[in-house]
């Protein structure tokens, strides 16, 4: 009997730590929390960008990994770009921002 609870637990902790590291992150893969952390950062900034009046909203993309913001589309002047940028960068959790809009 004891032999079949110290195997039912090791069973358990191994379980526990696979389990563990599935959710882990990688250079190239997110973790869990960090999926959730990315895509409240992408949420706000869109929001701000669509409070911003002077800036087609619906032209800029928004993708964020890892905390780094990055903005791609079409802007019509080069303030409008760095309006976007500064935006992005005042947003809670944003490490930085990597700008590959366009002038249109």
């Amino acid at each position: 009997m004891k032999h079949l609870i110290r195997l039912l637990s090791a069973f358990c902790l191994a379980l526990t730590l696979m389990t563990a590291a599935g959710c882990a992150s990688t250079q190239k893969h997110e973790g869990t929390g960090e999926y959730v952390d990315d895509s409240v950062i992408t949420t706000k900034v869109k929001a701000q960008l669509l409070n911003e009046p002077n800036l087609s909203s619906a032209q800029i993309n928004v993708e964020t990994f890892k905390g780094v913001v990055q903005l791609s589309g079409f802007v019509n002047s080069q303030a409008g770009i760095d309006r976007a940028v500064e935006i992005a960068r005042d947003v809670a959790g944003v490490k930085s921002v990597k700008n590959a809009m366009r002038l249109r």
